[in-house]
């Protein structure tokens, strides 16, 4: 492609979407040709502002449109074929997080886009943080020596959940899948895939009867990557009102790295050489770091691959698929056999 502006569209025009919606206008290096959002006046708004087309049928807008790439905000449940029919038309894709509800969706999503030629990528703004690439740098210098435990806690919000993540059919899971899935990318960004994996999960529902109808707002997942290296994650939702609170402990023999939303802390165990980093990152600033590598990796795809592509992607959702059969089944689960489902070898090695 060349260096004239990517022509786009955007659907769902839900907190994601909107906030996609302003980073792509602020790069400038996308033109808007549609928005799509079931609130048919949610639509409108936005196209208004912007002089493009509204939509209120993701279908529409899909088939109507010769796109350079699309913007994927809304729910996977309500726009799982549309996906599909835009790869097809040869859209590249950048998807939000989670990008699929089961590994065998995101599977069919990256194998299509490899058939078509063009890219599924995922819309994963913690890539590119400040506090989780520095992380990764210490991580990737040696500076904690030998790491044998990742320890990850996470609280959310739950006011103003919409009614279908309650439903495991439509939302496909429920804390771990749909708030924890960057938590979980940044423990694989710098891992090797887990050996084992295994899950327990509930709900708040009164009865077992009904927590087996409901996605789970409680969640511990259990890691072991080697006989020397284990992770854990624990999450839940709760009713306090406020921005989540998510913790990342990574401990190794030389030292401690301890991750927040706004604090990096380096803790040696000889007592010297602490450090501490200290970050304010908007949400929009992200997405426009994001979709400016986005656009480059469409551009020159050699010189700037997105650092979050679809097949880096299903290490993910294979360790998200083997939780949830263990807590199923009640047994360790092994990602790497999920993989084999892809048909090809995929790396079970971390990125760096």
């Amino acid at each position: 492609m060349g260096s004239e502006c990517l022509t786009t569209a955007i659907l769902g025009l839900n907190e994601t979407g909107q906030c996609m919606l302003k980073a792509a206008v602020s790069t400038g290096l996308f033109q808007i040709r549609a928005v799509a959002d079931l609130d048919q006046q949610k639509a409108e708004k936005a196209a208004a502002e912007l002089g493009c087309e509204a939509y209120n049928d993701y279908r529409r807008l899909v088939v109507q449109n010769q796109l350079d790439c699309l913007l994927v905000a809304a729910e996977t449940h309500a726009c799982d074929e549309q996906i599909k029919t835009a790869i097809r038309r040869k859209f590249n894709i950048l998807k939000a997080t989670p990008p699929a509800r089961t590994f065998g969706e995101m599977l069919e999503y990256v194998q299509l886009a490899q058939g078509e030629n063009v890219q599924f990528a995922v819309a994963n703004s913690g890539r590119f943080k400040a506090g989780y690439i520095t992380a990764r740098d210490v991580i990737s210098q040696g500076r904690l020596g030998n790491i044998f435990l990742i320890a990850a806690y996470c609280t959310f919000a739950d006011a103003d959940r919409p009614p279908w993540q309650i439903d495991p059919q439509v939302a496909g899971g429920g804390v771990l899948l749909h708030d924890c899935y960057q938590v979980l990318d940044q423990i694989l960004w710098n891992f090797p895939l887990p050996e084992q994996v295994y899950a327990l999960k509930t709900n708040h529902a009164p009865d077992k009867q009904q927590r087996l109808c409901l996605t789970e707002d409680t969640v511990i997942v259990s890691m072991r990557f080697s006989d020397a290296f284990m992770g854990s994650l624990a999450a839940t939702r709760n009713n306090e009102v406020g921005a989540p609170r998510i913790v990342v402990e990574i401990h190794g023999k030389d030292g401690k790295l301890a991750l927040t939303d706004t604090e990096v802390a380096l803790t040696a165990r000889d007592g010297r050489n602490d450090q501490k980093w200290q970050y304010q990152e908007d949400e929009q600033v992200l997405m426009e770091r994001l979709l400016e590598s986005f656009a480059q990796s469409l551009r020159t795809p050699d010189e700037h691959p997105f650092p979050a592509d679809g097949v880096d992607s299903l290490r993910n959702m294979a360790v998200l698929e083997s939780a949830y059969l263990s807590a199923r089944t009640g047994f360790p689960e092994e990602p790497a056999r999920i993989l084999q489902m892809a048909g090809r070898p995929i790396s079970t090695g971390a990125s760096v």
